[in-house]
């Protein structure tokens, strides 16, 4: 089993939490994107808001009106040091924000 877990590709990326009813998006990355659809579908699942920017209207239209959606992802190589491809996702996560309008987002 720890074999196999460490075999497993390590998938980064971008990914947005979007508020279907408002339209808003909160834009964010990590360099573990199931996990962070792990932690989305928890705190749907228990109530629980899944990012201090979102309290607000999580209050208001609950977790059922959100969704996750990956908007790029990127694997770890193996010759990648943790360092290079935290800064590989940093850059990534740069270029998404520049295309979100201002108007559309969560800050």
């Amino acid at each position: 089993m720890l074999a196999k877990y460490k075999a497993r590709k390590i998938m980064g990326g971008v990914y947005a939490i979007k508020n279907r009813v408002t339209g808003r998006s909160l834009l964010l990355s990590a360099q573990d994107l199931q996990g962070s659809k792990n932690r989305f579908e928890f705190a749907q699942k228990t109530g629980s808001c899944v990012h201090p920017r979102l309290k607000d209207d999580w209050a208001v239209f609950g977790g059922e009106a959100f969704s996750l959606e990956i908007l790029e992802e990127l694997e770890k190589m193996e010759t990648q040091t943790p360092d290079e491809f935290k800064e590989d996702i940093r850059v990534l996560s740069e270029i998404w924000l520049e295309k979100f309008d201002p108007l559309e987002r969560y800050e």
